[in-house]
């Protein structure tokens, strides 16, 4: 109806909500076709406010699709476009997923002063939920820095406000986080305790994505208790999930570990093609680890021409 009307505005607005919706679905190539729709028509009634909107939704769903780099292109086309209209929740939403993006590409430092950008703005702005969402994302790069407990601490904040606010999503998105904490100081039974907490959820609100990732971290607890076969079965779980929502980046890490898994069996066979589809995806997405990945795929080609090779008994 808008548009038999000629309302572009309007009409632009109704794709960009359409394809916010199809992105929580899962389905990012539609949710992509959507904000392609709605961007030029925003850019032709000079509506800057929506316009940066579309710009930071098609980022994330870029970065849902392990497209890193398209997806900062767009988050700092949308910054400085929110910045000039006065969009303060915006612009804390960007920095997030801008420093999100920076810690997918490991450089934590530069995530932490994006987040940290964040934090003051939304408490600001009155957004519990941002706040829980900003807390938590500093806790995951603490996380990764090697800082176990001082991630649990911003998590164990996060966790009651997004409990506060209902965001299911979001609460699992947390108790996952916890145990991934957990498991990095070596308490497996409880980092299972709080994955086995995060993954029903994940369920019942539709996240796949997450779905995935939980099952995956399950896979790693019980590869640390040494129980690889049940390691197996969970990364099994996790990978066509990965495939299903075009998580290339995260079908490369369940890859890897199941090739690590069948490497620790002495399958060199399983491994080293699990490794060759690592690093296909890891170049389609341009992954910090494709050097160190194909390293050990040469590593693990050699290992196993070696082991192949028959030695001659000595003549008499």
């Amino acid at each position: 109806m808008y548009q038999q009307a000629g309302d572009r505005g309007n009409a632009s607005a109704t794709l960009n909500n359409i394809g916010s919706v199809y992105n929580r679905l899962g389905d990012r190539q539609r949710a992509l076709d959507y904000f392609h729709q709605a961007l030029p028509a925003q850019r032709e009634v000079g509506d800057r406010a929506g316009e940066a909107a579309i710009l930071t939704n098609i980022g994330h769903v870029y970065g849902r699709l392990g497209d890193r780099q398209r997806a900062l292109d767009h988050y700092h086309q949308s910054l400085p476009i929110q910045r000039e209209v006065g969009d303060r929740a915006g612009e804390a939403a960007t920095l997030i997923n801008i420093g999100s993006v920076y810690a997918a590409l490991g450089d934590r430092q530069r995530a932490l002063d994006y987040f940290h950008e964040a934090l003051p703005i939304r408490r600001e702005v009155g957004d519990r939920a941002g706040e829980a969402v900003t807390m938590n994302n500093i806790g995951s790069v603490y996380n990764d820095f090697g800082d176990p407990q001082g991630a649990l601490d911003y998590f164990h904040e996060a966790l009651p406000i997004r409990r506060e606010v209902g965001d299911r999503a979001g609460e699992a998105t947390t108790l996952t986080n916890i145990g991934l904490a957990y498991n990095g100081l070596g308490d497996r039974q409880r980092a299972l305790d709080h994955y086995r907490q995060a993954l029903p959820i994940q369920r019942e609100v539709g996240d796949r994505a997450g779905e995935a990732v939980t099952l995956n971290n399950i896979g790693g607890a019980y590869k640390g208790l040494g129980d690889r076969q049940r390691a197996l079965d969970h990364y099994h779980q996790a990978l066509p999930i990965r495939r299903e929502v075009g998580d290339r980046a995260g079908e490369a890490v369940t890859r890897y570990n199941i090739a690590m898994v069948h490497q620790a069996d002495g399958d060199l066979d399983q491994a080293i093609r699990e490794l060759e589809h690592v690093v296909d995806l890891d170049r389609q997405v341009d992954h910090p680890d494709l050097e160190a990945d194909t390293a050990l795929l040469e590593k693990l080609r050699r290992q196993r021409a070696q082991d192949g090779e028959t030695e001659l008994p000595s003549g008499s």
